[in-house]
């Protein structure tokens, strides 16, 4: 019997290990993103079957330092329908993001000094383990976002133009 008759073939099951678990589109709409970090993220054991099932939202999330600690909060993972009995699920849920104490002592010396606040951007998978990306982001004005939308729609006209010459040329 062949992989395909089985299931899932190996190839898929390697790309449903690594890759992009979720994305926070709108933070690159609502922020200026520049300095980007990885950190782990503290999980309980059905929030990572959920997500390998693809339930994790991060659209309204974000992070805050507490007690020299850095914390995700209102991040989504919905639980499945068959997590274990004993364990009350919480789906949006405080989850402490795992970081070494000079990035977090460098987050803090930007926020208090420069403004800046951390906004998570991307959950994704490393090898066996999930990992947060988060961004140091400065929140945009009405005519940045304006500019934004302009330069993404001049952008796709550009695209569209080059296509067609290069049908007829």
């Amino acid at each position: 019997m062949s992989n395909q008759s089985k299931g899932k073939s190996a190839k898929d099951k390697a790309k449903a290990a690594t890759g992009t678990i979720a994305l926070n589109k709108r933070a690159r709409y609502e922020y200026q993103l520049e300095d980007r970090i990885e950190a782990g993220l503290e999980l309980q054991g059905w929030e990572l079957k959920s997500i390998r099932a693809g339930r994790a939202n991060i659209g309204e999330a974000y992070a805050v330092i507490r007690n020299g600690e850095m914390f995700l909060f209102n991040a989504q993972i919905t639980p499945l329908l068959t997590a274990s009995t004993h364990v009350v699920a919480e789906e949006r849920r405080t989850r402490k993001l795992l970081m070494h104490r000079n990035e977090i002592d460098g987050l803090i010396g930007r926020i208090q000094r420069d403004g800046y606040t951390v906004v998570p951007t991307a959950l994704y998978w490393k090898g066996n383990k999930v990992k947060a990306e988060v961004a140091l982001a400065k929140g945009k004005k009405e005519h940045d976002k304006r500019d934004t939308s302009k330069e993404r729609d001049w952008l796709r006209e550009k695209q569209r133009t080059m296509r067609a010459h290069n049908k007829n040329a």
